[in-house]
């Protein structure tokens, strides 16, 4: 996945015009990268799918941006929003990895 093309979607969807917190939002990205990766599993071939690419783009700009936005918390009790569309496309992709892993070729 091309990571300038991923950067400069998230900078849209945050309405970021400037340069100053790329290697800020390039490390968000990566670590919402692993997280994904992690919390689906899959091997490389389940993850060069183009179907799995494109759901998977989504997810990194959804946890990236909330990665953005809560930042800094500065308060007496932290609290954790859910990220529902985070949450879904995980549901999706291991339930597209199940079928993948069965050998679905239209997974």
């Amino acid at each position: 996945m091309d990571k300038e093309i991923l950067l400069d979607d998230l900078k849209l969807s945050l309405r970021i015009d400037g340069d100053d917190d790329d290697r800020l939002l390039n490390s968000y990205i990566n670590a919402a990268e692993v997280y994904i990766k992690t919390a689906v599993g899959g091997d490389d071939g389940f993850w060069q799918q183009e179907d799995v690419i494109a759901v998977q783009k989504i997810a990194i700009l959804a946890l990236a941006g909330a990665y953005y936005d809560y930042r800094v918390a500065l308060q007496d009790v932290m609290t954790y929003p859910i990220n529902l569309t985070l949450n879904a496309i995980i549901s999706q992709l291991r339930g597209k990895l199940a079928l993948y892993e069965e050998g679905d070729n239209d997974a």
